[in-house]
Parts: structure tokens; sequence; C-alpha cells
């Protein structure tokens, strides 16, 4: 994929253009919006990575205008900026995706990947998962089982997003440490068993069918299967 990075902190920029390159893709990099935006109307890209706060021009009014001329480019969203309120003006403003940052590389890089795709498909912003009578809305930040709201911590929450994102799939403790705790390394603490137990007390512990299950010697799973 030919990507287009628009970042203003050049340090991060060449951090993540050079694992973007290493994992195969093409990267262009402006540092400024308005670069950014005349690098995007000059250019063929296959998907566009986008800072909200910029010099000269803000990621959105970016967008904003390549949308107006009728660029159908994806485009992704990094930011500092986490709230739903940020997060949908993203989305608005014509964003496919949003990630906030710290993020780790990994999920970016899939999500990317995934941008790539829909460029031969409609558009679909994917921002409510269900499983079963579970079900998650990643813009409010919310979870109700069986219409019962599940009231969650920020991190039980991010946990909860990764293993609905993953549904039906094993989904090991590294997976876990690198995308929900951006930790490259094992603390050798039992930080995720307190996080799974607490969320499955949440999530299962008063219904009948138990969702999220451990997988013995491999992982976690959420899935409706016995």
């Amino acid at each position: 994929m030919r990507i287009l990075l628009i970042e203003d902190d050049s340090d991060a920029a060449a951090h993540l253009a050079k694992n973007l390159r290493e994992s195969g893709h093409v990267v262009d990099h402006a540092l400024d919006g308005e670069a950014g935006l005349n690098m995007a109307t000059a250019g063929d890209y296959d998907a566009y990575v986008i800072d909200r706060m910029l010099p000269k021009l803000d990621g959105i009014s970016i967008l904003n205008r390549r949308r107006e001329d009728g660029d159908e480019t994806p485009a992704l969203f990094l930011s500092a900026l986490g709230e739903v309120d940020d997060r949908v003006k993203g989305f608005k403003a014509g964003g496919d995706d949003y990630l906030v940052k710290p993020y780790a590389f990994p999920e970016l890089l899939a999500r990317i990947e995934a941008l790539g795709k829909r460029r031969t498909a409609p558009a679909n912003v994917t921002t409510r998962y269900e499983v079963g009578d579970l079900e998650i809305d990643v813009l409010t930040r919310t979870a109700r089982r069986d219409g019962r709201k599940i009231e969650l911590q920020p991190r039980e929450f991010r946990l909860l997003e990764y293993l609905m994102r993953h549904a039906g799939q094993v989904v090991t403790r590294t997976m876990l440490l690198e995308n929900v705790w951006e930790y490259h390394f094992d603390p050798q603490t039992n930080v995720i068993d307190v996080h799974i137990s607490r969320l499955r007390a949440k999530i299962d512990k008063d219904f009948d069918k138990p969702l999220l299950k451990t997988i013995r010697g491999a992982g976690y799973t959420i899935t409706e299967d016995d």
C-alpha cells in the first residue's frame, strides 16, 4: 500500500514510517496540514494516516476538504484526543477509523491494512460489536448484556473491546499485553488474570451462559460456542 502520513511530531513520524516500510508499505510523510493537503491532492494513495492536531491546517479540515472534492481514500485519524465527541467529529469528517495515542503498532498496522481493502468495498465503519446478547458501542464506550448496562472501568472496556473485535478467535496474553496495556515485554505480574476475572464477573456472573472463556495454555476468547 502507498500511505500518506500527516504527522507533525518528526520523531514519532520517523518511527511509524520506518515500521510501516519494514512491513512492506510505501510511506510519504508531511509535517504539517497544509503540506499534507497538497500531497493528498496531488498524489494517489491507498490510505491516509492523519494526526488531528497539526500546524497550519488541522486533520479534520484536511479530510473535510478531500471529501468535498470527492476523494474517497480511506483515512485513519491518530490523536491524543480520545473523548466520544472527538471520535464522532473524526467520523463525521469522513474518517474511516480513529485510533487514540498511545497505540500499539500491530493494531495500527492491522487497521491500516483493513482500510486498504475498503477501496474495493463500500465504507463500513464498525462502531458496535455483538456476541450473543452482549453488545458494546465503541463511540459511547458503553456495554450491555440482555439490555442491561454494564459498568466498566476504562481498562476493562478496552479489554472487552479488544476481545469483541476478535470474537471467536483465541487472543493470547502477548496480544493483550501489547494491544490493551501497550507493554512490549512481560511484566511478570498477574495483571491480565486480575482484569479477566473482574471482566468475567461483570459480563457473565449474573447470566445463564458464559461468553468469556479461558483456553488453557493458549489465551482467551469471547464466543457463544460451548
